[in-house]
């Protein structure tokens, strides 16, 4: 089971998920820890940092995925070579 923090809430009492430790993320990811530490040494990701401690708000992660989204093309249509026509080659008779 991924490690999250203790955090239940903020100062206003909103509940909030727990933060996401690395290997969590890692996890959520499908990908090594080392490759989570190379996208935050890239600034690609967002994270929080506290001293040596890495943690990401879960939220945030989420947003970070689908705005990585690339979407998909729609499908091409085939076209006929134009012998498959009926038209005429170049001219020459």
């Amino acid at each position: 089971m991924p490690k999250t923090t203790g955090v239940d809430g903020d100062r206003n009492g909103h509940s909030r998920p727990p933060l996401m430790d690395i290997e969590a993320v890692a996890q959520r990811l499908s990908v090594g820890v080392r490759h989570v530490r190379r996208l935050v040494t890239e600034k690609r990701i967002p994270y929080r940092k506290w001293g040596h401690l890495l943690r990401f708000e879960p939220d945030e992660i989420e947003e970070w995925i689908e705005a990585t989204r690339v979407p998909a093309r729609p499908p091409m249509t085939l076209r006929t070579p134009a012998s498959a026509r009926g038209a005429k080659g170049n001219g020459a008779a």
